[in-house]
This record gives C-alpha cells, structure tokens and sequence, in this order.
C-alpha cells in the first residue's frame, strides 16, 4: 500500500468498525474516543497501528514459548526512556485526550512512541496486564523511530532458548498462566486445551516418566 494511504485508509476501517460493532457490544465506546475503539478492534483481531505489551515478564514468556518450535523472543521497552522527548512538541501526545489520535497518530508524519492503555480497559486487557505501544509512525520500524535504543537503554531482545520451553511452560501453568487465564472467555478456554494436551500433573506425557516430587 502507498505511504499516502494509509490515513485515510486507517481512518476508513476505524470508520466501518464504529458504525457497525454496536450489533454485537451492549456498551460501545464513545465515538469520538479512538484509543478506546483502537484498543476494542486489536482485542477482536483487526489490523491496528497498537502494540501488544504486558508489564508482566511471565505472561510475556508465556507468549513467546508457547508456539513456538525454535527460540522464543521477548522484546522489553523502557517505558521511562520513551517519553515525549522523542516526540514532535514538548507536550506528552496521550491518546486517551479527545482529538490527540487524530491531531498526532493519525497522519502519520510525528515519529515517537507512546505508551499506556485506554482507561477502560477490557477482560482481556487486565487479565494479560497488558498495555500498547502506539507508534506516531506506521510505515517505520520501531526500533528506527527510537532512533538508537541500543545505546540508551530503551528497547531489549531477550532470547529464550526452545530448551527451556517443556519446564518453563510447565512453570508458567502451576503459576496459573495459561490460555484460559489470559483471555477469560470461551475462546481463550479452548485454546488452552492445546496446551492441555501435552500437561499432566503427575507425569510427562511424551516420556511417560513420572515427576519426582520432594
């Protein structure tokens, strides 16, 4: 898609989502509040410019080993490093502000990041303690709109070996992170029971060797 678009086609979808989400929510979001309606259509699965983060490191390894089949990637932003020094005018650009996503998101031409959660937050949102990070830009890489985050601290890559994905998921299920948990409605429990599959308390269903408990 053409650069010169993609306003017009983001303000498109946003559109069609507004006008026809209220057949299947008893209590849609204002209209005017866009984060709101962003973070609604990113729960449901639609195209948006946000970011799934989660302040939890667990749930974020979670995430990063469960389907995985090699290495799992986490990535870590520093939320105080990525602040309104990085944006177009000294005044934070928080989209939760009535008018902010259309003045500095929406045409995309402010390279800086913001970070935080509408301040209704869904079932989902809370249960996953999940954020956004929703770039000014969205034809460019995260790690170029922060410019060099390597040398200040702001964006890491952290590797999780496929070594550690049978006990760290195991870990992950005793603490009560799983599918279920995370997304707490019918979807989310049955997707858990893939992970059920290969779980059993007493025994490793691929070996068939019982767990030594002391």
């Amino acid at each position: 898609m053409a650069r010169e678009a993609w306003p017009a086609q983001e303000e498109r979808i946003l559109r069609i989502f507004k006008r026809k989400a209220h057949q299947f929510i008893s209590r849609p979001p204002e209209w005017d509040d866009d984060f709101q309606w962003l973070a609604l259509m990113q729960h449901h699965g639609a195209p948006t410019r946000l970011i799934d983060f989660t302040w939890s490191p667990y749930v974020a390894a979670f995430f990063a080993l469960e389907r995985t089949l090699a290495d799992g990637v986490v990535w870590a932003m520093n939320p105080a490093r990525v602040d309104s020094s990085r944006a177009p005018q000294p005044v934070r650009m928080d989209p939760r502000v009535k008018g902010n996503f259309r003045r500095y998101f929406l045409k995309g031409t402010h390279r800086f990041i913001w970070i935080g959660e509408p301040h209704t937050m869904n079932r989902r949102l809370i249960a996953q303690s999940g954020t956004f990070a929703v770039p000014g830009a969205i034809d460019e890489p995260v790690e170029q709109i922060l410019g060099n985050p390597d040398s200040e601290n702001v964006l890491a890559k952290i590797i999780l070996k496929n070594a550690v994905r049978e006990t760290g998921m195991r870990e992950l299920y005793r603490m009560n992170i799983t599918f279920a948990t995370l997304f707490p409605d019918l979807d989310g429990l049955a997707k858990s029971m893939g992970y059920e599959l290969e779980f059993h308390w007493g025994y490793n269903p691929r070996t068939m060797e019982k767990y030594h408990t002391e």
